[in-house]
Formats: C-alpha cells, structure tokens, sequence
C-alpha cells in the first residue's frame, strides 16, 4: 500500500516512525468532543464495578439473608460473576448492531442502559423489606449493566479510533484507558471520603448508595454529548459503499478466526493484569502484608492515578515504535515486575505497596493501551465492533472476572503468597506468542477498502513489511 509519510530508519518488523501532522483547531476540537462523549460512558461502566466491589461487604448485609457473613459475600461475589458471563453475550449484540446501524446510536443505547442499571443498584429495597426479591433484583440490576457494558468499551474504542488520524491512532485511543483508571481511582477516592465523613451507622444505613446514583447524572450528560455527534468517518464511508453486506457472526469468525484468536490471547493479559493490578492487588496488601483498608485504598489510588497519567505517554510511544513493539515491552515488563510488585505490595507499608502496585502498573497499562487501538485496527469496518467486542469481553470474562478466584485459590492451594505472580507471567507468555503474530497495523487506515483486509496474523515480517511499503 503506498504511503509516502513513512520516513526515518525501519524496525526489523519494517515498522517507520512517521511524520505527524498537527490537526486544524477545529479537526482538535471534534476530537476532544468524541473523547469526552465516549469516555463518560467507559468511565460509568468502570466506576460501577469498583464502587460494587469496594462496598462487597456493605451490599452483602443488605441484600442477602442475616446471619452468615461469609456466605453473603460469597453470594455477592457471585452476583458479581454473573454480570461478566454476560459481557460476551451483550458483546455480539451491540457489536452485530453497531456494525449494521453505527457507532453513535448504539453508544447511545449503551450509556443509558449501563447508567440505568447502576442508578438502579442505588434505589433498590433491601432483603430486610421486599425478602428474596432484593438479591433477585440485584441480580437483574447487574445482569443489564454486564450486557450493556459488552458493547461499551469496544465500541468506545472504535469510534474514536475511526476519528482519529492515522498515524496517532494510539495516542487518541489512550485517552480511553484513561477513562478505566480514573473510573477506580474515583470510586476508590468517594469510598474513603464518605468513610471519613460520615458515621459507620450512617454509612450503612443510607451513604452506600451514593456511588450509584452518581451514575445517573453522569450517564445522561454522557447520553447528550453522543447523541449530538456524528457518526464516524470510517462507517459513513461504508454506508456509502454500493450494496455492502452486513456480515454475520459466523462469516466473521470464518474470515477473521486467526486475529480473532491471536489479539484474545494478547487480551488475556490486559485483563488478567488489570483485575490483579485494580482489584485483587487491593485485598493481597490486607491479606499478605496486613495492611488496613485505608492504607490498601490509599496505595491503590496513588497507582491508579499514576496509570492514567501515564496512558498518553505510553499511546504516545506506540504510535512511533509500533504495535509489535509495544506488545513485546508490555508481555515483558509484566514477567520483569510481578515479583518485586507482589513483594512491595506485601510490605504493610504506603510507600512501598503503592510503588509495588505502580510497578505492576506500568505493564497494565501498556496491555491496556495497546489492546484499546489493536481492536480497532486488526479488522475491516465491515466486522470492526462485532469482532473486536467478541475478542475483549471473551478474554475478560476468562481472565479478568476470575483473576480474584484464582489468585486466592492458588494461594491456598499451593500457600505460597506469591502463586498468582506464576499465573500472571505464564498468561504474559501466551499473550507474547499471540501479539507477536498479529501483523503491524500502526500505519493502517482504518477506511481502507474492505477487499485489503484479510485474515493474516502468522505473516509476520512480510505483512508488516508490505504495509509500509
């Protein structure tokens, strides 16, 4: 494909760092638009799973019968299971509609299915007023959130992507991540607050539902700004295509089944690493180093700000060494600091365990960053949100929504603290094997004539090569 803006000395992938044209006021003023619309409702899905797994033992009291502690967070937890066995089944759906209908309107669907739901969490009667039918509402409150949130971040994902321009598609799309980061780093930051503001009685009573709600006024400023954008470039070009078939789910595996296979093994990773580092990372420092809830907390929310500050500058380096590269760096800073993050994070210690979460942050982060632009640019428009839904919420709900399990369950199989830091870097290895077969796409136009687009992840040299030829 010619490209006349590759300049500068190739990579062994035959990867060029190009010339980047600064974008008009205005093209940067549409992009901040498109950001802003499509983080809002990334931010609200994320937002709602930390705030339900911060205030698990709150919820538990609340919703499920009195009397066994440790079952009702077991029955909670489980609640929280179910919401991720969705993911993939919400995925396919908005996915296949999105591909058929557009980004913006099922972004719109979306967001205002997802704050809904997590309004509702906010209002429900507890077991002590309505009996079963709280957990059973509970249920159906997640069931939705988990479904809609399918559709949700891959699609969040593509469009941006397709708005963004060619050669700085990573350094947009990390403003995406950036949006899951703050998302806990916020949930985290309101739960101390109102711990420390107001009484425990209080809290109990009638302060955990706040988080929720919050939802709902966030949702609906998020549900504005997307109904007044545009529909992405990438798809308009599509639709103006002369008798363009929709493709079915099938034909979609059939035609992409390799990349499909290849991204969900480096995804893996990107899930594993973010649960452990964003969720599991939080009761390892209570378990392992007796650390009190506040100092967790306090750790954690030092390392989920430093993630988001660090997105830009990670999507920054990708766009200049490619997408191969940034896989490798990502698969190897994850093996290279798992151990002396699970150690610093061990410690009991603030300083310590909020640089041990930091350090497992920086591969997290990178997997994240990667993984939000590769889901763009690994498939044609045609297939683009069904595929790439497909592959992020099949990994996550593998590898992200049992990463607390296992890592707990290694731990009291082998009683070894440090077991979960040999399943986080055996996944590292699978997801090095699958990205590194994945073709370079960093100077993929994501508008490219359907026919160019074919199923090639063992190409290797030659397809990275060949694109930037």
């Amino acid at each position: 494909m010619p490209n006349n803006n590759h300049v500068g000395p190739s990579s062994s992938d035959g990867y060029h760092t190009p010339h980047s044209a600064p974008l008009s006021p205005e093209r940067r003023k549409a992009m901040h638009q498109v950001i802003i619309a499509s983080a809002i409702g990334n931010f609200v899905e994320w937002f709602d799973f930390a705030v339900y797994g911060f205030l698990a033992t709150i919820i538990a009291q609340h919703f499920f019968p009195p009397g066994e502690p440790a079952l009702a967070l077991l029955q909670t937890f489980a609640v929280f299971a179910v919401s991720f066995a969705l993911r993939p089944i919400g995925g396919l759906f908005f996915g296949k509609l999105g591909d058929r209908i557009g980004r913006k309107k099922v972004l719109a669907i979306t967001i205002l299915l997802m704050a809904g739901a997590t309004a509702l969490i906010g209002v429900l009667p507890t077991y002590g007023a309505i009996g079963l039918m709280a957990p059973l509402l509970l249920a159906l409150a997640r069931c939705i959130q988990g479904f809609s949130a399918g559709g949700e971040y891959a699609g969040a994902c593509t469009y941006v992507l397709e708005h963004s321009p060619t050669h700085q598609k990573a350094r947009y799309g990390s403003l995406i991540p950036v949006s899951t980061f703050m998302a806990f780093a916020a949930a985290a930051t309101l739960t101390l607050l109102l711990g420390a503001v107001m009484s425990d009685s209080a809290m109990q009573s009638w302060g955990w539902r706040i988080p929720f709600l919050v939802a709902a006024p966030l949702g609906l400023v998020g549900l504005y700004m997307r109904l007044h954008l545009e529909e992405s470039p990438a798809f308009k070009t599509l639709q103006k295509a002369p008798e363009t078939p929709h493709a079915t789910v099938s034909e979609t595996v059939k035609m992409h089944g390799g990349t499909i296979v290849c991204l969900s093994a480096f995804i893996s990773a990107t899930a594993l690493s973010f649960y452990m580092f964003t969720t599991y990372l939080v009761t390892y420092m209570q378990v392992a180093g007796e650390a009190s809830i506040t100092t967790a907390l306090l750790a954690s929310l030092g390392a989920l700000v430093f993630s988001g500050l660090l997105c830009p500058v990670i999507g920054r380096l990708s766009d200049r060494i490619g997408r191969r590269n940034t896989i490798r760096g990502a698969c190897l800073s994850l093996m290279v600091a798992v151990f002396p993050a699970y150690y610093l994070a061990g410690s009991g210690e603030l300083w310590l365990a909020m640089l041990g979460a930091s350090l497992l942050a920086v591969g997290a982060v990178t997997c994240g960053v990667v993984t939000a632009v590769l889901m763009a640019e690994q498939f044609p428009t045609r297939v683009r949100y069904t595929a790439s839904a497909l592959c992020y919420n099949v990994a996550y709900t593998i590898f992200g929504g049992t990463a607390p399990l296992i890592a707990t369950w290694l731990i009291d199989l082998t009683g070894h603290s440090l077991a979960p830091a040999f399943y986080l870097i055996a996944i590292a290895v699978l997801a090095l094997v699958g990205g590194s077969r994945l073709p370079e796409s960093a100077h993929r136009a994501l508008d490219d004539n359907e026919a160019g687009w074919h199923d090639r992840p063992a190409a290797g040299k030659q397809a990275a090569t060949a694109m930037s030829s």
